[in-house]
């Protein structure tokens, strides 16, 4: 199973995610070449960095040139102003190496230099004291709203996939900065010039994972970073809200890092793609990517990816269905173990057991994974005569399948193998075994012991 596991120590944004992930990819100039001709004055150049003395890459993104500049002011412990400086992009301005809070203002690039989107004070007018003198023409402040952002997505020149992952980013967003500020989803608002800046980052994550297509992806327990940020609302505590929400349901923590280390967009792609969430799985690393952020920190300022293959697989949930059946020829309820087993029981089982008033019957259990449980239940309920069917939730853990080939004096045979917690296993395939069996005119045995001894051959 290729697994794509991401640790979070640092918190997440979009570039940084970016970045652990192009590391990964094979063809990192075709990824580039794409993400260069998307969007009108928008460039993503892959940066080598180092931080702590980890090598890595910095997705930097420039609209028309420039990369957005935010104002980080020094608050003192009264909460007054006590200075205020221009500093670099924004984009990477999520892991700000300063003890003090930093000021959001309409582009709201949370401390993690990777967000501009952050939407979370655009459904008011902003009546800005700065001007952002610094900014052309061609990146005036207007405001986009959700359907803008999503006819820009439409355009783009890419998988209809990565489009609708790209889509399905951003209404997370939406959605939680809508119910942080008690708004309607319609009334929220990204910032022009931040939405375009961050539509590369979200594309970014998206396209690269749809190259690298993982089975699974693991996310670790989230870095929230601690203390505040200061909004155009005013003095907001870290996670900001937004974050906070997309967070909502996924292990995430504090620490003594002053500043905001997870954003909104690195917490939306997080939720959405991320299918587990806590330690990284056993699982054979191939290769591990780090995208980096510019700040420094006492602690290295990365997102890693690891990428493998898992080797054993993790606890599952699955649901197991059961019923006592009393009406039933053995024949009628062979054939309906059969239509469940086709319909994609995990497995099916029968035993006899004793009912009231000394009646022989038959407990039937079905074995299948959660998601397939009303499916399944219903299937039981149609192929069978009884009137009801108890579900159990329960977990398994199971090695990890697969299949291989081994020629026989009989013909090929396909070897079942279950690797996992040091374990490893290997039997015939029944069918291809009985089928070689009845082609050659020999016992079932002699083909299963030719097959046995052809597979420690190889």
């Amino acid at each position: 199973m290729k697994t794509l596991y991401l640790e979070c120590n640092m918190g997440a944004a979009g570039d940084m995610l970016m970045g652990a992930l192009y590391e990964l990819l094979e063809d990192k100039a075709g990824f580039l070449n794409t993400m260069n001709r998307l969007l009108p004055g928008v460039a993503v150049e892959a940066q080598a960095a180092s931080t702590c003395g980890i090598r890595g890459t910095h997705m930097a993104v420039t609209v028309y040139g420039e990369e957005e500049h935010s104002h980080d002011v020094a608050l003192g412990h009264s909460g007054d102003v006590i200075h205020e400086h221009v500093h670099e992009k924004a984009h990477d301005e999520a892991h700000h190496g300063h003890d003090h809070e930093h000021e959001h203002e309409h582009e709201h690039h949370h401390g993690h230099d990777h967000e501009h989107e952050h939407d979370h004070d655009h459904e008011h007018d902003h009546h800005h004291d700065h001007d952002h003198g610094h900014e052309h023409d061609h990146h005036h402040h207007h405001h986009s709203a959700p359907a803008d952002i999503n006819a820009i997505l439409d355009g783009l020149d890419v998988p209809e996939e990565v489009r609708d992952s790209a889509k399905a980013v951003y209404a997370r967003i939406a959605g939680a900065e809508a119910k942080a500020h008690g708004v309607p989803v319609s009334e929220i608002h990204f910032h022009e010039v931040g939405a375009l800046d961050a539509i590369a980052d979200v594309t970014g994550v998206c396209l690269a994972l749809f190259l690298l297509k993982p089975d699974r992806v693991v996310v670790s327990p989230v870095h929230v970073g601690s203390g505040q940020v200061r909004c155009a609302h005013g003095i907001m505590p870290v996670p900001a809200p937004a974050t906070a929400n997309l967070l909502a349901g996924i292990p995430s923590y504090s620490g003594d890092i002053r500043g905001e280390l997870c954003t909104p967009t690195g917490a939306a792609l997080l939720a959405h793609f991320g299918q587990s969430f806590g330690p990284q799985p056993m699982m054979t690393v191939r290769q591990v990517g780090n995208g980096l952020g510019t700040k420094e920190f006492p602690a290295a300022n990365c997102v890693r990816a690891f990428w493998g293959e898992e080797t054993a697989q993790a606890r599952e949930v699955v649901s197991e269905l059961c019923c006592h059946i009393d009406d039933m020829t053995a024949e009628a309820l062979g054939f309906a173990m059969e239509r469940l087993q086709e319909a994609g029981a995990l497995d099916v089982s029968a035993a006899p057991i004793l009912m009231k008033k000394g009646r022989p019957a038959t407990a039937l259990t079905v074995l299948c994974r959660a998601e397939d449980e009303v499916r399944l239940a219903e299937a039981v309920l149609r192929e069978t005569s009884t009137l009801g069917v108890r579900v159990h939730p329960c977990a398994r853990y199971t090695l990890t399948p697969s299949l291989r080939q081994v020629e026989t004096a009989y013909g090929p045979v396909a070897i079942k193998c279950g690797d996992g917690w040091g374990i490893h296993r290997e039997k015939p395939e029944y069918q291809d075994v009985a089928d070689a069996a009845r082609k050659a005119g020999v016992p079932f045995r002699q083909v299963w012991e030719a097959a046995l001894a052809a597979a420690r051959e190889g």
